[in-house]
């Protein structure tokens, strides 16, 4: 299992040469399937041309490098047609909002895990409200969107990982089995939760309802009783809110 942070900026190594063919500039999720696809590569030679390793011609992932075969493993996208599909979803967990099936606002995904072997996305790491961390198995994940996160809210009544933010990139900080139950107080507090995370926020684009008519102007600055306002429009407002706020 691999965090994002060590793979983006890995060298990637060339078995056949023995030399560093290039770095790893970016990830490229598949929402569809959930999992890294390919990684885009940077090369100071390469001015023009955007290239790309298609997950499944990595070799390993160690602590200091990735291995491929040959320079051959690096593809331009102009010959890859899916990676570029994929790459203009714009898929990005790193940075998401975390909200669940039901509307209700949880946090920001800090980190997300891979399977270095395929490449499945295992599991991902959110902030919540109070700076705590929380683990989700990646089972409870239902969509990946470009800047959403949408979850099963089952998640709340199962074992999830939480830990305190590290204080220093010397020490991990131990985690801790919570479970939560899924009652109406839990449900009170999620919903205090997604205030907390949009209020003082800026809206970037007009938002509108159901029928039509603008419920938030652009540039608007969220307060709590235009945030409680805003729920009587129902969850897809919230949603195209959440992805509109910086």
């Amino acid at each position: 299992m691999k965090r994002s942070v060590e793979i983006i900026g890995f060298p990637i190594i060339s078995i056949s040469a023995g030399e560093e063919i290039g770095r790893v500039k970016s990830i490229v999720v598949n929402p569809e399937k959930g999992s890294v696809d390919f990684l885009t590569v940077e090369h100071e030679d390469w001015q023009v041309s955007v290239k790309a390793i298609p997950f499944q011609k990595i070799i390993g992932i160690g602590k200091y490098a990735i291995t491929v075969e040959s320079q051959h493993s690096i593809l331009d996208l102009n010959e890859i047609p899916i990676a570029n599909q994929l790459i203009n979803k714009k898929v990005s967990i790193n940075g998401a909002q975390v909200m669940t099936r039901v509307g209700e606002l949880v946090g920001e995904v800090k980190e997300f895990y891979v399977n270095e072997k395929n490449g499945q996305v295992l599991s991902v790491d959110f902030f919540t409200e109070h700076e705590q961390i929380v683990g989700v198995s990646s089972d409870y994940i239902i969509t990946y969107g470009e800047k959403l996160l949408i979850l099963n809210e089952e998640f709340l009544s199962g074992d999830v990982l939480m830990e305190e933010p590290e204080k220093s990139s010397q020490v991990q900080p131990e985690k801790k089995s919570f479970n939560f139950t899924a009652n109406q107080n839990r449900v009170d507090d999620l919903d205090r939760k997604q205030e907390e995370l949009l209020e003082g926020k800026q809206a970037t684009k007009n938002i509108v309802n159901g029928h039509g008519e603008t419920v938030v102007s652009e540039g608007t600055i969220l307060t709590k009783s235009e945030i409680d306002e805003l729920k009587q429009h129902g969850p897809s407002v919230m949603v195209e809110l959440s992805m509109s706020v910086k």
